[in-house]
């Protein structure tokens, strides 16, 4: 054996699924990254996106469910959580005490709350306060397009869902940012400080109130807007959920059209990879869940995070219906936590120690641990674990690399893949490279999103 061959049976080094994808399969990854760019379209917060998803399940035979309903060898249910948070899963036929198969993505992305008195009007201008949600970087969300979206619930118990901006002919919102010409001040700070968090404010109109003079006339005539469309007065946005987020749609990337620019891909690409994969299992045998969770961004937190109890009473009311033992069914689950990393960029290579980088279409990535500098805060996947995916996606043909979330100590990030460890359930990450992660408009390969779904349909079978 020469060294061209020792080299190639011993070495492993990331290859790009172009090496390897045949011309129907290439032709079948574009295709489903259209339907891809549907559901980014109009999954811009976790309520559209569970209310898009819903509405895919029910297409497929999935019913809902509520805790306590009656469970069935063979049934498809859905779990609507307060509208902002999802589990699908397919009761299948194997004893459960084998184990459950778990997908757990998340929904939410960073964006621009309103707060809860948000309406103001200042030197000729009506703007919204905004509290910024999950990590951004505050100067990128200035001087872009941007849309509102939310849920308006009134005190007598009737809510009015907001969208505004997404269409060619609706108005648009905006966050102003300093002309060059006087940011001398500014642009001597660090990018960290340039722009606030209470500078993030967001303007909303201009014309005053014309029938009679009146102190804030500008305020008052978009009250009367708001008031007319939707029936709201002030008090009302105390008890909303409004949200700005990029009036920007998907588009292809390139002269190749080989790649996606989005809002939200991180991770709604893998909650729809996970999904699809889902609803595309015709398998009977596993019991397979598909979680799709609010609040990662934020910690994972409340009722509709994954650090709440919900999953794992789903699980514990599948268990109860099969008689099995709710605690050695965890013991045997396998769960793949479905989420992003950090595509390597040449523009940006400091941040990334390129052997344990991912890169764009070299395939869906598995990061065997996330956290920050000694690893804390996260849950490193067992070497037999991780070997068991190696496994499945070498035998099904998908395209895979491993890496972590940049050098060490250069920063960190998290999951939702430590929760559902520490519920003793094998946990890995796996996902899709994104370059600009966490900006208003991300980017992603076609070929990787494709491998993403091939990977977890290879997971459930």
């Amino acid at each position: 054996m020469n060294a061209k061959e020792l080299k190639e049976e011993l070495e492993y080094k990331n290859r790009s699924a172009f090496e390897s994808i045949s011309e129907d399969e290439l032709e079948r990854s574009f295709a489903y990254a259209e339907s891809y760019k549907l559901f980014l379209d109009n999954c811009k917060t976790e309520r559209e996106a569970v209310k898009y998803s819903v509405a895919m399940a029910k297409r497929r035979g999935y019913t809902e469910y509520r805790l306590g309903d009656d469970i069935a060898v063979g049934g498809k249910y859905y779990y609507n959580n307060r509208g902002k948070q999802l589990v699908v899963f397919r009761v299948g036929e194997e004893p459960l005490e084998n184990g459950a198969y778990i997908m757990a993505a998340h929904i939410d992305s960073p964006r621009l709350d309103l707060k809860q008195n948000p309406l103001y009007e200042d030197s000729g201008l009506g703007l919204f306060k905004t509290h910024y949600y999950g990590g951004i970087k505050k100067y990128q969300w200035t001087a872009v397009p941007l849309a509102l979206h939310g849920i308006v619930m009134k005190s007598d118990g009737t809510s009015v869902d907001i969208c505004i901006g997404e269409d060619e002919d609706e108005p648009i919102f905006y966050v102003s940012d300093l002309l060059p010409h006087l940011a001398k001040d500014q642009m001597s700070k660090s990018l960290a400080e340039g722009i606030t968090g209470e500078g993030l404010n967001i303007i909303v109109g201009s014309e005053p109130y014309r029938e009679e003079e009146t102190d804030g006339a500008i305020k008052l005539n978009l009250l009367r807007i708001l008031n007319e469309k939707y029936g709201m007065c002030e008090e009302d946005f105390l008890s909303a959920e409004l949200t700005a987020v990029p009036a920007m749609h998907a588009r292809d990337i390139g002269l190749d059209r080989s790649l996606i620019a989005g809002y939200g891909h991180d991770d709604r690409v893998c909650a729809y990879s996970e999904l699809t994969a889902l609803l595309d299992s015709n398998d009977t045998a596993k019991t397979v869940f598909a979680v799709l969770a609010d609040k990662e961004e934020t910690g994972s937190d409340g009722v509709s995070g994954m650090q709440s109890e919900l999953f794992a009473d789903i699980l514990a009311e599948v268990c109860e219906a099969r008689g099995a033992n709710y605690r050695v069914v965890k013991a045997n689950s396998k769960c793949l936590s479905a989420d992003v990393n950090a595509a390597y960029d040449p523009n940006f290579p400091e941040v990334l120690e390129k052997k344990n980088a991912c890169y764009a279409n070299c395939g869906v990535v598995l990061s065997k641990f996330t956290g920050a500098r000694g690893k804390s805060g996260t849950s490193d996947a067992t070497s037999e674990f991780t070997a068991y995916v190696r496994s499945f996606l070498n035998k099904n043909g998908v395209v895979w690399q491993m890496a972590e979330l940049g050098k060490v100590d250069q920063g960190g990030g998290g999951t939702v893949a430590k929760f559902i460890a520490n519920m003793n359930i094998d946990t890995i990450d796996v996902g899709v490279p994104v370059i600009s992660m966490h900006a208003p408009y991300e980017a992603i390969s076609k070929l990787d999103l494709y491998m993403t779904y091939k990977a977890f349909c290879a997971f459930i079978g």
